[in-house]
């Protein structure tokens, strides 16, 4: 397990390393020890996987308000997806600022997201399955989000004309967040 950061405090790409022969691979995905010197939670309450069935679908942003909000650790698991996070931490000098990645069944990457992110994905592959490791259960009056395509955050998406549900397609702009709560 080899683990770096991505440029904003907090946030970690954990490459995986499979042992491989004639038969396949085998490899560690979770390692507490290993996480705890990179002070990333290993007290995971909650997981949970996703499968779309089209590439260009996007999910997301989303996060939990305070008190409920939850670190995530996020694997792809099969197809591939370009893996987006947001900071909405109070007190923070990167407020605003967004990274990127691509997690692929292919390139044995994992993510580490914080507290305080809003998090989603686009899908790259017809199929792309997606699994979730939180520190927090989920709490549907807590669950908020703010819409993809937000100009003030300026997101450079893989996908221009993406299939999003309603409900994320509806969701509020990060200048509305701010005037409604701040920041998480």
């Amino acid at each position: 397990m080899r683990i770096k950061g991505l440029g904003i405090k907090g946030i970690y790409e954990i490459t995986l390393s499979p042992i491989v022969d004639k038969r396949g691979y085998f490899m560690r995905t979770f390692d507490n020890a290993t996480l705890a010197k990179y002070n990333i939670s290993g007290d995971w309450l909650q997981e949970s996987q996703s499968r779309s069935i089209k590439k260009g679908i996007i999910r997301g942003l989303h996060f939990q308000l305070p008190p409920y909000t939850e670190a995530k650790l996020v694997r792809c698991l099969r197809g591939a997806i370009y893996d987006v996070f947001v900071d909405l931490r109070k007190d923070s000098t990167t407020f605003g600022r967004w990274g990127s990645i691509v997690l692929s069944e292919n390139n044995y990457k994992m993510i580490y997201i914080p507290r305080g992110f809003a998090h989603g994905f686009c899908t790259l592959t017809e199929v792309s399955e997606v699994f979730y490791k939180m520190d927090n259960y989920y709490n549907e009056k807590a669950y908020s989000g703010i819409i993809w395509n937000d100009p003030d955050i300026g997101i450079q998406w893989p996908e221009t004309n993406p299939l999003v549900s309603e409900k994320d397609a509806q969701l509020q702009t990060l200048d509305q967040f701010r005037t409604k709560y701040g920041a998480i």
